[in-house]
């Protein structure tokens, strides 16, 4: 059973992201603040669940979660900032969506969260001053692996995967050819013969190495 808090604060938030490694589609993050009485047997790293309990936790994590959010950050803008900010970034965004502040973050990884908050992107949404004045007054830490450790944090990740997933599963119907409801836009083999045939899509990450002779992709 994975733990509750970190901290003594209430109002402690997980977050994590999700489709940090796809060839397509957006990274999604999500940042979760649970109640400090909050238990679940099941809840655990969203890689750990099967599909069907992913979305079996998460009306339960919604209902019972003292707030919640989530952001995507669509594939253009990770092209022009590059995945790892990108993903930060999703984070950030979600952080700053909460209906409630949080008093202390927590996020899995080894990369502090607010390393970068002033990138000069020219897609999606651009912090304002306010925000980023506002994000450097939470004091926060990056755990290792603490999506299996923490429940926040694994809650965080359960609804980026699964909100995620759906958003897959909306643009597969558009180009069914690459079979994303299933493959949700990693680089498996399906996938890349797919791109191979086809070529790439507006939703495809054109800086990400889409096939392995990728020089000769005509993009």
């Amino acid at each position: 059973m994975l733990i509750n808090r970190h901290t003594s604060f209430t109002f402690e938030c997980g977050t994590d992201e999700a489709g940090r490694g796809c060839l397509a589609g957006p990274v999604t993050a999500a940042a979760v603040i649970l109640p400090i009485e909050f238990k679940s047997d099941l809840l655990n790293d969203s890689k750990q669940l099967s599909e069907k309990n992913r979305f079996k936790l998460k009306p339960i994590i919604e209902e019972e979660a003292l707030a919640f959010s989530f952001t995507h950050i669509y594939n253009e803008e990770i092209d022009e900032i590059n995945i790892l900010n990108a993903s930060m970034k999703a984070m950030q965004e979600s952080i700053l969506k909460l209906k409630t502040t949080p008093e202390y973050i927590i996020v899995d990884g080894n990369r502090a969260i607010f390393s970068k908050l002033d990138l000069k992107n020219t897609h999606g949404k651009k912090l304002t001053l306010e925000e980023i004045e506002f994000l450097k007054k939470i004091p926060n830490e990056s755990i290792i692996k603490g999506d299996s450790k923490y429940l926040s944090i694994a809650a965080a990740s359960v609804l980026a995967k699964t909100y995620r997933d759906e958003y897959m599963d909306k643009i597969h119907e558009e180009f069914p050819m690459y079979n994303w409801k299933k493959n949700k836009g990693y680089p498996t083999k399906e996938h890349r013969e797919a791109i191979k045939k086809y070529g790439p899509t507006k939703y495809h990450r054109i800086s990400f190495k889409l096939l392995p002779e990728q020089l000769t992709l005509d993009l």
